[in-house]
């Protein structure tokens, strides 16, 4: 839980304001998660924060509505496009996904 409000804190999520007293704040939750591997013993714990969306109200909450998620032709092109010049392909885990965040 550190390192994901660390994470969140450094790629500047979130500014703390104060709120007029005739507004609810949206809530949050946390998830957790076990990475394990091949043989069964534990590789890392994960956490993630999440906003509680359900409760926005579109018009006041919110006005636009954005989808971050990849076609699967396009997940299967990269595989592909690497195949076919011999190229090297290396995976990776994300420690905190933020769409202006740098890796």
């Amino acid at each position: 839980m550190d390192s994901e409000l660390e994470a969140l804190n450094k790629n500047r999520t979130w500014t703390i304001v104060d709120f007029p007293s005739n507004v609810k704040p949206i809530g949050n939750k946390w998830a957790f998660m076990v990475n394990h591997r091949g043989d069964g013993t534990i590789e890392m714990y994960k956490a993630r924060l999440f906003a509680k969306g359900f409760n926005h109200i579109d018009g006041l909450d919110f006005f636009d509505t954005f989808s971050l998620v990849a076609k699967l032709t396009t997940i299967r092109t990269l595989p592909a496009t690497v195949a076919i010049n011999y190229w090297f392909m290396h995976q990776l885990d994300v420690n905190n996904s933020f769409l202006h965040g740098e890796l």
